[in-house]
């Protein structure tokens, strides 16, 4: 299997969730072993997806260099990472990566209008060796060796519409559309009037959030009965993209979020738990070869 960009550029343009302006978006292929890298046009600054380089975890996965930052890039991420794709320029001209409809689909479908090219470069996988995970109380995020790539989440909420959802993921680009992609971001009416008040969640609207009040939601529907749940695993696929390219291994986790996704990231490396695979198909790795045909 080898390394992928994408065969053309294409462009979007959207509003902040947080700051509401405009953003224009730009995808443009890059070369075998260049990785995924962010540059904000507006400043003049490259800042290349590394562990190293996140900046902010509170709101949204916030990656920086330089005192310059660009925001929310869990979606856009996650779905460059479920295409496999390693090599990628992400243009900016200003700090948030636009929320479009509050999922990953439009991304998705950015990125089969511009379609994907192979490289002349084997991929690279990381392959999960031993298992490593953060708790903070009950909350965790875990990562565990595996033959195949999966994701496994649990969330529990005191609220009738959400309570408690379980989702696992079985990783295919393919069941990635169909299954998780779509999956809108959700939050609370009076979180959201708070965010308000000291200048945050300006570009949010029903539009690019499923927003609930204390007893139902507030928009006209769901796309899928436990989308809240798949909204998470689609954070986490993002999330996990900091590791700069896919891992095999199982991915678990209740109640997690951006900032326990980025430390168990860091104490993965910290303790070297994984190698550094590349393959055409073989057998025993055909699942993962298959995973993103």
């Amino acid at each position: 299997m080898k390394q992928r960009t994408i065969n053309r550029s294409v462009e979007a343009t959207g509003i902040g969730l947080h700051k509401g302006v405009p953003v224009k978006l730009r995808l443009e292929p890059m070369g075998e072993n260049s990785g995924i890298v962010f540059y904000r046009s507006d400043k003049g600054i490259s800042i290349p997806l590394k562990p190293e380089n996140v900046v902010d975890t509170k709101m949204a996965t916030v990656i920086g260099k330089n005192g310059v930052s660009v925001s929310t890039i869990e979606h856009l991420m996650s779905a460059v990472y479920s295409f496999g794709i390693d090599n990628l320029r992400i243009i900016l001209d200003n700090d948030e990566i636009p929320i479009m409809d509050g999922s990953a689909i439009s991304f998705v479908m950015m990125i089969e209008e511009a379609g994907i090219r192979d490289l002349d470069a084997d991929k690279k996988f990381l392959r999960i060796t031993k298992e490593v995970e953060i708790k903070d109380g009950d909350k965790f995020a875990r990562l565990k060796p595996c033959d195949k790539i999966n994701f496994g989440f649990e969330i529990n909420f005191d609220h009738p519409v959400i309570g408690n959802q379980k989702y696992t993921f079985n990783f295919s680009t393919k069941n990635y559309v169909e299954e998780i992609a779509r999956a809108r971001t959700f939050g609370f009416l009076k979180e959201v009037q708070y965010l308000r008040s000291i200048g945050l969640a300006l570009g949010g609207s029903l539009e690019n959030a499923i927003v609930l009040d204390d007893k139902k939601i507030l928009n006209d529907s769901l796309r899928f009965e436990d989308e809240f749940v798949r909204h998470k695993i689609l954070d986490a696929i993002g999330d996990m993209s900091l590791l700069g390219m896919n891992f095999i291994g199982n991915y678990e986790a209740f109640a997690s979020g951006h900032h326990l996704n980025h430390i168990l990231t860091e104490k993965l490396i910290e303790e070297n738990a994984f190698e550094v695979v590349s393959f055409e198909t073989k057998e025993g790795e055909k699942a993962v070869a298959k995973a993103f045909s």
